[in-house]
């Protein structure tokens, strides 16, 4: 998938951004998740799935994961 693919998304920054330019922005669209630098919004894109979006959120709420 190219970033053409997602003109249509409405792109929201983490509230956990800071205001240093250090920030994620992200999408969901049809099922998935898509991840993006703001500082670089032509920039790669990772795709998440949907069920692989929400494990990732919950192994990461309490810190990163033990692995």
């Amino acid at each position: 998938m190219t970033p053409a693919n997602l003109t249509h998304v409405h792109w929201v920054k983490s509230s956990r951004s800071s205001g240093n330019g250090q920030c994620v922005e992200v999408a969901a669209f049809d099922g998935a998740v898509a991840c993006r630098d703001s500082k670089d919004p032509k920039g790669p894109i990772l795709i998440f799935g949907h069920d692989a979006w929400t494990n990732f959120l919950a192994e990461t709420k309490d810190g990163f994961p033990q692995r």
